[in-house]
């Protein structure tokens, strides 16, 4: 059977056109780009290190959010349905923002879970702000870089596979970063091992570092913010006080982003020096500055403690906490 020239001419127009549009999905550079959703700005900046500019890249809990109570708002709905790949760290820290995520996903998308891509749960850790019998491990596997850099691994594997054509630049920069990371957890092992080791003790106001601890050889003695996010009570600000003296620690850390009054008064009446500049879930400086990033901000935390506690930040200040060249 012949077909009219025109008739013809149209739908050969008709292939021609639905190739270019799957074409326009793979994230070409020029073409469409892959629509990409985080959660906390740590993880936000880790895959932007990843997809850089060849990927649309949307962090839904802003900086200064409380992750583990952040509500999402109707508006960010609409950013999950438009994505092709959701990533959140996990471990139940954004159980909100998954659920609407689920409820929203479009055909096709993912939602790819970083902490249960990193650990077993036979590796997840249970503490005071995370105790077992409340079924929720401590999220906070970034703090760790060595786990932030699987977070970076498991992202660049699955842009690599939705975006095949862009797979060589995520596979340079996941390279790159990984150089980075290698280079940051060295100068933060270094800047340990300058306090004495009796003072390598953590005492904070909520335990993020409980991944990042073991790793340099420091022990989280425990943490102010109770399981329930509230204020402590009185009898266990009293058994803190006791404890800091007991343990002769020379400073407790707390939060940039929640100041706790509590902290303060407990630093004063055990004797020990009071640091409220740690951060895990927003970055240092402002969008833009070149530590306003994931290395950034794991540069400056360990930094402080090692001056607090008695050693030498100089080796961790020495980190380039600048995100990767190249990335725009």
């Amino acid at each position: 059977m012949k077909l009219h020239k025109s008739l013809a001419g149209l739908w050969i127009l008709s292939l021609l056109l639905t190739a270019c549009s799957a074409a326009a999905g793979t994230g070409a550079p020029g073409s469409q780009k892959l629509s990409v959703v985080s959660t906390v700005a740590p993880i936000t900046n880790i895959i932007y290190n990843i997809g850089g500019s060849r990927i649309n890249l949307t962090g839904i809990i802003p900086e200064g959010s409380d992750s583990h109570t952040f509500e999402p708002a109707p508006s960010d709905a609409r950013v999950l349905a438009q994505a092709d790949i959701i990533f959140v760290n996990g471990l139940k820290l954004e159980q909100p923002t998954v659920k609407l995520a689920e409820a929203n996903a479009k055909p096709g998308s993912q939602i790819v879970q970083l902490g249960e891509g990193t650990l077993t749960p036979d590796q997840y850790m249970y503490d005071f702000s995370f105790p077992k019998e409340n079924g929720s491990p401590n999220p906070h596997l970034w703090m760790n870089p060595l786990y932030a850099l699987n977070y970076a691994k498991i992202v660049r594997d699955t842009l690599v596979g939705r975006d095949p054509v862009n797979a060589e630049f995520y596979r340079q920069n996941f390279d790159a970063f990984q150089v980075r990371i290698q280079a940051l957890d060295a100068a933060i092992q270094a800047s340990i091992n300058t306090i004495p080791a009796d003072s390598r003790k953590l005492l904070t106001y909520h335990d993020s570092f409980a991944y990042f601890a073991p790793r340099y050889g420091m022990t989280v003695i425990g943490a102010i913010q109770p399981a329930d996010f509230s204020e402590p009570s009185a009898r266990e600000v009293a058994d803190l006080i006791l404890q800091i003296r007991k343990e002769k620690v020379p400073a407790i850390f707390g939060s940039e982003v929640f100041p706790s009054p509590v902290l303060n008064q407990i630093a004063k009446e055990a004797g020990a020096v009071y640091v409220d500049t740690l951060r895990d879930d927003s970055l240092p400086g402002s969008e833009g500055d070149a530590n306003h990033t994931y290395l950034g901000m794991m540069a400056a935390d360990a930094a402080a403690m090692a001056k607090a506690l008695g050693g030498d930040p100089a080796a961790v200040e020495k980190v380039d906490p600048a995100n990767l060249p190249g990335l725009k």
